[in-house]
C-alpha cells in the first residue's frame, strides 16, 4: 500500500518521503527562478527597445535579435508561477497549469529553432559569398524564417500542455506535472532529439565551415558579426545542454538509496537553474557590440538629460558670443564719436 501510494507522487514527494532528512533544493531554485525573472525582464526589455528605436530592423541580424529578446521575454514570464510553485505548491488551477507550460516551450523551441536559422543565415553569408542574392530577398527569408519558427514552436508545444494536469495528494498538494506514460516518454524524447540535438548537429556542421572560411580570409573584421552570433549559441547550448541530457537520463535511470536520490536530485535543480537562467544571457553578449552600447546610454534618461544640459549649453553660447561682438562695435563706435 506505502508503495502504491509513494508511485502516485511526483519526483520531489518520493524522495522527501524516502528520505527525510534529504536536503530540499526547492526553496533555493523558487529564489533563483525569482532573480532570473528579474534580470531577464529588465535586459530583453531594454534589448527591445534598443533594436526598435536605434537599430535598422532591415538587417537580417537584428531581425532574428528581436525575436530571439521576445522568445525569452515569453519564456520569463512563466517564472514567477514556476517560482510559487516551489516555494509552495501549485495554486493557480489546471488551465494556467496547461497554458503556462505551453508558454515555457514555445519560448525554448522557438530559441533553439531562432538560434539555428541565424546561424544558417550567417552559413549562407559567410562560406556561400558567391551565392546570388539580394538584401530584400535575404530580409524576406529572415521573416519567414521567424515566422516559421513561431508556428513550429506553438505547434509542438500544444502536445506539451495537454499532457500536463494538476493533482492533489491525499497532503492537499497540488502539483502541475506529466505523469509517467510510456508513449508520453517515447513522444517526448522524439521532440528533445529534433528540436534540440538536430539543430546542435546543423549549427555545428555550419560553424566548422564558416571557421574555415573565416581563416582563410584575407580581412576578418568584417566577420565581427559571427563572432556575436557564436556566442549567443554557444551561450545557448551551454545552458540547456547538461538539462536536456539529465532528462534523458533521468528516463531511464533509477537512483537506489537515499543518497543517489539527494545527488541526482541537487544535480537536476542546478542544471534547471543554469538552464532557466540562458533567458538572461542575449542581452549581455548582444551588448558586446560597440554600438549596441552607445544606444543603450542613449536611451538611458541619465544620458538624455546630460545630453540636453550640454546642447543648452551650446545654445547660450553661441547666443552669448554674438551679444558680446555687437556690444564691443557700438563700443567702438561710441569712442570714436567725440573725434
Amino acid at each position: 500500500m506505502a508503495n502504491n501510494s509513494t508511485m502516485s507522487y511526483t519526483y520531489d514527494d518520493y524522495v522527501e518521503y524516502l528520505c527525510p532528512d534529504t536536503f530540499n533544493f526547492e526553496t533555493v531554485s523558487g529564489a533563483f527562478f525569482i532573480l532570473i525573472f528579474i534580470f531577464s525582464i529588465i535586459g530583453n526589455a531594454l534589448l527591445v527597445c534598443v533594436l526598435v528605436l536605434y537599430e535598422n530592423l532591415k538587417n537580417v541580424t537584428n531581425i532574428f535579435i528581436l525575436n530571439l529578446a521576445c522568445s525569452d521575454l515569453i519564456f520569463t514570464v512563466t517564472l514567477p508561477f514556476w517560482a510559487i510553485y516551489h516555494l509552495h505548491h501549485w495554486i493557480f488551477g489546471d488551465f494556467s497549469c496547461k497554458f503556462l507550460t505551453g508558454a515555457y516551450y514555445v519560448g525554448l523551441y522557438s530559441s533553439v529553432i531562432l538560434l539555428t536559422a541565424m546561424t544558417v543565415d550567417r552559413f549562407i553569408t559567410v562560406v556561400l559569398h558567391n551565392w546570388p542574392s539580394n538584401p530584400v530577398r535575404r530580409h524576406s527569408g529572415a521573416v519567414v524564417a521567424c515566422t516559421a519558427a513561431w508556428v513550429i514552436s506553438i505547434a509542438a508545444c500544444v502536445r506539451d500542455a495537454v499532457k500536463v494536469k494538476v493533482e492533489v495528494d491525499w497532503n492537499n498538494y497540488s502539483t502541475c506535472e506529466q505523469f509517467d506514460d510510456p508513449d508520453a516518454n517515447l513522444g517526448y524524447h522524439l521532440q528533445v532529439s529534433l528540436l534540440f540535438f538536430l539543430p546542435l548537429a546543423i549549427i555545428v556542421f555550419c560553424y566548422s565551415a564558416i571557421f574555415r572560411t573565416v581563416q582563410q580570409a584575407s580581412n576578418r573584421r568584417r566577420h565581427r558579426t559571427v563572432v556575436m552570433v557564436l556566442c549567443i549559441v554557444t551561450a545557448f547550448f551551454i545552458c540547456w545542454g547538461p538539462y536536456n541530457v539529465i532528462l534523458l537520463i533521468r528516463s531511464f535511470y533509477e537512483p537506489i538509496g537515499c543518497n543517489a536520490h539527494e545527488h541526482f536530485h541537487i544535480a537536476y535543480s542546478i542544471c534547471r537553474i543554469l538552464a532557466f537562467s540562458h533567458c538572461c544571457m542575449n542581452p549581455l553578449l548582444y551588448m558586446l557590440s560597440q554600438n549596441a552600447r552607445a544606444n543603450l546610454l542613449q536611451l538611458l534618461p541619465c544620458n538624455k538629460a546630460r545630453r540636453n544640459n550640454r546642447e543648452n549649453g551650446h545654445s547660450q553660447s553661441s547666443v552669448v558670443v554674438p551679444n558680446t561682438t555687437f556690444t564691443a562695435q557700438n563700443s567702438a563706435v561710441l569712442l570714436e564719436l567725440p573725434s
